[in-house]
This record gives C-alpha cells, structure tokens and sequence, in this order.
C-alpha cells in the first residue's frame, strides 16, 4: 500500500512538472494558440476526481491530496488565462 502511495505522488509530481511551463507560456503569448479549454476542464475534472479518491479512500490525513490540489490550482491559473487570452484576441 505504501509502495502504491509513492507511485501515486511521483505520478501527480510529474504532471504537475508541466503546469508552470504552460503558465509561464500562457502569460506571455497572450493567445489561445495551443490551448483546449475542453482538455483543460478534463484535467480539472480528474483533479478533482483524485481528490474525492484520497477523502474516500484513505483513512485520516493523506499528504498526495496537497499534491491534487496544487495541481488543480495550477490547471485553474491556466484555465483562468485561457478565458483572458480570449478576450484579448477579440479586441
């Protein structure tokens, strides 16, 4: 169990190794080239979806849910920049 738990946070690590870089690109382009809002929300949802997994599924506290959701925020700060790239190309 505890083996799984390591390759559960190694997995949510490596994902979220990418969300700055997109951040970082999303800022600076100023544009929506690249970007999918609908894979965006699908992240979101299985963010999400991992979060509900460890408040279900574990007993007590579980660090990797700090991990889920610093991930979802990221995902959210994107998503945030999407909408505002959006409006920026229809001006």
């Amino acid at each position: 169990m505890v083996i799984g738990k390591l390759f559960e946070a190694l997995m949510v690590v490596c994902f979220g190794l990418a969300w700055p870089a997109s951040i970082y690109k999303s800022w600076k382009s100023r544009s929506t080239g690249g970007k999918s809002l609908s894979f965006l929300i699908i992240i979101l949802i299985g963010y999400a979806a991992g979060i509900l997994h460890v408040i279900l599924d574990y007993d007590g506290f579980n660090w990797i849910i700090i991990l889920y959701g610093m991930n979802a925020m990221m995902v959210g700060i994107d998503t945030c920049l999407y909408f505002r790239n959006k409006r920026l190309e229809t001006r």
